[in-house]
């Protein structure tokens, strides 16, 4: 409050990238000794065990896995492995699961021994997803376990080859014509499939093109369809379960046939454990569980005489040597506590440091507020710095100061209190001990007077009661369309009569003044408290003007303007305060009780607007509420 401060600090400055920059230090410190603790004694274990570490190995491991989806048996793969070990400059050898040779790439009349774990199995059958995840031709997926490239009996001659090919043309053809940017793929069994690119594909479907032509199954497929069915429904069998019937997809359950874009209905249970380009589905249930399961099942029987059987794979060095692993040596050992050492000591010395400086203004801070508690009425604490420690500091010393100026006001308020209601209940005492000694007669002046301290004492008490319910924020209102130039009217009547005997003009000018939402009894005390202090301060001859006016579509001004002695320049900041009068000796003669505007500002910001008060001494003053035409917030 009130130091000229910018609402941010910078970054540099601020605890906040002080931390940061600690935590960036001991995280770079970290990161480093871990990096160089892991390149100085696990590297070469991870390249002896995995054999994995380049893209080059992957695609070793996928030709030769691509090789065997293809081939009944490995003979004739020696080409290939020389082939692979010059384009890796790596040694390849393939040994059989009891490890006999099958090829090798070494050209040594006696070659190294092969390391004890092999870097892969390679099986078509059971494809290795990590290596076919690294590879960029593999079309493995953990779900999927059999290599798209096995497809054995499914594999298609070439008369139905070129039978299709022609159909996927011509459908190609037609959806270029449409403007679907189209192009023929063939996948590992030869058969072609239209594939659209760059486009929505349910596009199509509104096209002439016959787009199912390529949907029926071929003679051979059929027949290789029939012995997978047959293998499938005889394991379903075995489980107790009934057989199934699947298509061209190795879909099962009723077949649909897509004629306009929809959705497939929820009966439709669908499987791709199959060498298709899709990966295949998750199932769900114990029966799409066990039918996925035997359909896999019989997918390896019948493609077992058609691939190769699973073989080792061995990947090292060209010359065979193999890089000796990480070990707990006395010298690898040493190297693991220092760096630990290393990295704990700077971390605990950053956190010491910085939580220091972190908990020394805190520690003043709250030692101050103990103060406070204890009864001192003003405790601060130093400023150090400004950063967000030094800006809780000086904010936590002007709230001690606005408690001080507040505990001030409040013995203020009661000093004024006590004054406003001693003075209505001397006046009812002194009459009554008048009365009581004979020195009064109890006539009807007599009874008049009482009742106008009575009445005067009630007022104090109703404009305290409301200004306690606006400070405990349960000020009641009950707004509504409010048409400011008549409300303007009914309070110049109200007042009309005191402005006749005081000599004083009341004139209302409200134009084509809004409808204003807002309390009407409320809205009318408001201005009525004006309207009163402005007669009582304009002497005869004078004139009080009441105008409203709109300040744009969303506010309302209404305006109490006076020709009356004015208020001083340095008293103006006050008016709205409670007791506050600029005759200091507080005479009823010169001033009411002291509240009516500090319920006006209260009124106005229970409706959501704001109270304001211009002056020139001698010249005249003018009040001024400026209130939201829309309804206030509850």
């Amino acid at each position: 409050m009130g130091r000229g401060r910018s609402s941010r600090v910078p970054l540099r400055r601020s605890l906040l990238g002080r931390l940061l920059g600690v935590s960036a230090l001991v995280a770079a410190c970290s990161v480093a000794a871990t990096a160089w603790l892991a390149v100085q004694t696990t590297s070469g274990a991870i390249k002896q065990e995995q054999g994995q570490n380049l893209t080059a190995d992957a695609r070793i491991y996928d030709t030769l896995l691509g090789y065997a989806a293809r081939h009944p048996t490995w003979d004739g793969v020696d080409a290939t492995v020389r082939e692979l070990a010059e384009q890796s400059g790596r040694r390849v050898a393939l040994t059989t699961q009891g490890r006999q040779p099958l090829a090798d790439s070494a050209t040594a009349t006696a070659p190294p021994a092969l390391p004890p774990e092999a870097s892969a199995v390679v099986d078509p059958l059971s494809v290795d997803t990590v290596l076919a995840a690294r590879s960029t031709e593999g079309q493995g997926t953990a779900a999927d376990r059999i290599d798209p490239r096995a497809v054995g009996p499914f594999l298609l001659p070439a008369a139905e080859r070129a039978a299709l090919r022609r159909t996927a043309d011509r459908n190609a053809v037609c959806l270029n014509r449409a403007g679907i940017a189209s192009d023929v793929v063939v996948g590992p069994s030869g058969r072609p499939r239209v594939q659209m690119v760059g486009n929505d594909p349910e596009r199509a479907l509104y096209t002439k093109c016959e787009l199912s032509d390529l949907d029926a199954p071929t003679k051979t497929e059929r027949k290789a369809l029939d012995a997978l069915n047959g293998l499938a429904d005889a394991c379903l069998k075995r489980q107790g379960r009934e057989g199934v019937r699947l298509n061209r997809g190795l879909y099962w359950g009723k077949e649909i046939a897509v004629t306009e874009p929809r959705q497939l209905p929820s009966d439709v249970r669908e499987a791709r454990p199959v060498p298709a380009v899709e990966p295949p589905r998750e199932f769900t249930g114990e029966d799409d569980r066990a039918i996925a399961s035997c359909v896999g099942t019989a997918r390896s029987e019948q493609l077992s005489s058609y691939v190769a059987s699973p073989a080792l794979l061995f990947i090292g060095d060209e010359g065979g040597a193999t890089v000796p692993g990480f070990d707990l040596s006395p010298a690898n050992t040493a190297k693991i506590a220092g760096a630990a050492a290393l990295v704990l000591a700077l971390t605990v010395g950053a956190s010491v440091l910085a939580g220091a400086r972190l908990v020394r203004p805190l520690h003043a801070l709250t030692g101050a507020a103990q103060r406070m508690r204890d009864g001192e009425e003003h405790a601060s604490v130093p400023v150090r710095g400004d950063d967000e420690i030094g800006r809780l500091a000086a904010a936590f010393n002007d709230m001690s100061t606005h408690r001080a100026r507040l505990e001030e006001q409040r013995k203020a308020m009661v000093s004024d209190v006590a004054h406003e209601l001693r003075t209505p209940l001397s006046n009812i005492r002194g009459w009554l001990e008048a009365a009581q000694d004979g020195l009064a007669d109890p006539d009807p002046a007599f009874v008049d007077s009482l009742l106008e301290e009575a009445v005067q004492l009630q007022h104090i008490i109703d404009d305290l009661q409301d200004l306690a319910a606006a400070d405990a924020g349960v000020l009641r209102l009950h707004p509504g369309p409010v048409p400011v130039g008549e409300l303007l009217g009914q309070v110049a009547a109200a007042h009309q009569a005191r402005a006749e005997t005081a000599g004083v003009t009341l004139t209302v000018v409200a134009g084509a003044a809004p409808v204003l939402h807002a309390d009407p009894v409320r809205l009318r005390q408001a201005v009525g408290n004006l309207v009163s202090n402005a007669v009582r301060h304009t002497p005869a001859g004078g004139k009080v003007t009441l105008r409203a006016y709109g300040e744009g579509p969303e506010v309302v001004v209404i305006e109490v303007a006076d020709t009356g002695t004015g208020i001083p320049a340095a008293d103006l900041p006050y008016v709205f305060d409670r007791f506050w009068r600029v005759e200091k000796s507080r005479s009823r003669r010169t001033g009411g009780s002291g509240l009516g505007l500090a319920i006006v500002r209260k009124l106005a910001e229970a409706h959501g607007g704001t109270a304001g008060a211009t002056s020139t001494e001698g010249k005249g003053s003018a009040f001024t509420l400026r209130l939201p035409a829309t309804a206030p917030s509850p």
